[in-house]
């Protein structure tokens, strides 16, 4: 099965001169969400982890079943002010803006290792601020997997580059 032929594009979304992959048509179709949930338990197994961690919110999609299936902790990575107790934050730069992720202080101990599972990446800035949420709360990043990359927009290189391990599903180009 192609995943590809399940992610839509969409031009000029969020913003003109953006082109979205869609991801609602991948987890509309159930078999292909399968085999996505497969693929990703697959690359999983590339990574020596305790937890696995999510940004939200379509991480979240896929990385509470695939945490179901390998029987792991999962984190959930939220935007500023989604978590009721103490966190740690992050402040990043997005493509087209600015955003804050958050983790509650008591999600990640010392020397935990945290696989991190999202969507997408674009430039990597999510990404880094992910790690810095794990760094900052004594836990060790193991490495990321992807549904799609956007090769050319480098994210995916900038966390090789930092030390990260980088595994994806599908590669497109960005806009």
């Amino acid at each position: 099965m192609n995943l590809k032929d399940f992610i839509r594009s969409i031009p000029d979304y969020p913003k003109k001169g953006i082109l979205f992959r869609d991801i609602t048509t991948l987890i509309k179709d159930e078999k292909a969400f399968a085999e996505t949930i497969n693929q990703i338990v697959k690359k999983s197994k590339n990574f020596n982890f305790d937890k696995i961690a999510a940004i939200e919110s379509r991480g979240f999609v896929f990385a509470s079943a695939v945490s179901y299936i390998l029987k792991k902790p999962f984190i959930m990575l939220r935007k500023k002010n989604k978590l009721p107790a103490e966190v740690h934050s992050v402040d990043f730069e997005l493509e087209y803006g600015k955003a804050t992720i958050e983790v509650h202080k008591d999600s990640i101990q010392k020397n935990d290792k945290v696989l991190i599972i999202d969507d997408l990446i674009a430039t990597g800035g999510t990404a880094e601020a992910a790690a810095k949420l794990v760094e900052i709360s004594e836990g060790n990043v193991s490495g990321f997997v992807f549904v799609i990359n956007l090769f050319d927009l480098k994210g995916s290189d900038n966390l090789v580059k930092r030390g990260y391990k980088v595994e994806s599903l599908i590669e497109f180009p960005g806009h």
